[in-house]
């Protein structure tokens, strides 16, 4: 064995993990240097544009590939997102009215004097008192004649009360207090219950006198506490 082998085997094996230190370059002799040289071959220099011009065509394949951006240019673009439409503003009859006259479009009109513009004026607001007038007479016709109401009732005379009972005072001038017996069952007790009411009556001729059992009926308010008139007496007193 050589020298050469002989280091070889003496040098440490390689631990898991380490890269294996570099070996020093020797210095290469000149018989190595011509065994590593390669010998030239005519077929091989003839060969060698050949490989070069092959190397070189795939390479020119991707310059046709190119128009890839043009295919991008032609997608179409993501449109925007619409923005939300404003809310309308809101607008009386009249206010509406003015902006639709005043975004119509105008006639072309002859240049005209400021007398005429005037009468024109004058015409047009003739026209539309007109209208006016037209408008509430049809208005009108529609509703009717204005009524009168409701007729009045007609007020019959309903009956009036009668009461009869027995005159306890005749000291006053056309005036009798009567004293009116009132007998009723009690609601509870079924219990007959005797009460007299006082009330004063207009005698005109004086002719009632104390004791007597007259009737009286309602009439009009004759004073502060007059609201019975005497009828006739029924009954004198002895």
């Amino acid at each position: 064995m050589t020298e050469e082998q002989k280091q070889d085997n003496t040098e440490t094996p390689e631990q898991p993990g380490e890269e294996p230190a570099p070996e020093a370059d020797a210095p290469e002799t000149p018989a190595e240097e011509q065994a590593e040289q390669p010998v030239p071959d005519e077929g091989a220099a003839e060969e060698a544009p050949e490989a070069e011009a092959a190397e070189e065509t795939p390479e020119a394949e991707p310059a046709e590939e190119a128009p890839e951006p043009e295919a991008a240019e032609e997608a179409p673009e993501a449109e925007p997102a619409e923005e939300p439409a404003e809310p309308e503003e809101e607008l009386s009859p009249k206010q509406r009215r003015k902006r639709e006259r005043s975004q119509a479009p105008a006639e072309a009109r002859p240049e005209r004097t400021p007398e005429e513009r005037i009468a024109e004026r004058r015409e047009s607001k003739r026209l539309a008192s007109e209208r006016r007038r037209r408008y509430r007479a049809t208005r009108r016709t529609k509703r009717g004649e204005p009524g009168h109401g409701t007729p009045p009732a007609e007020r019959e005379p309903g009956s009036k009360k009668v009461r009869q009972g027995t005159v306890v005072s005749a000291g006053a001038d056309k005036t009798i207090t009567v004293a009116i017996p009132v007998v009723r069952r009690h609601p509870t007790y079924e219990k007959v219950v005797r009460r007299s009411s006082k009330l004063h009556a207009h005698d005109e001729t004086n002719s009632a006198q104390e004791g007597d059992v007259v009737r009286v009926i309602e009439t009009r308010p004759l004073s502060r506490t007059k609201r019975w008139r005497l009828l006739d007496v029924v009954e004198r007193s002895r």
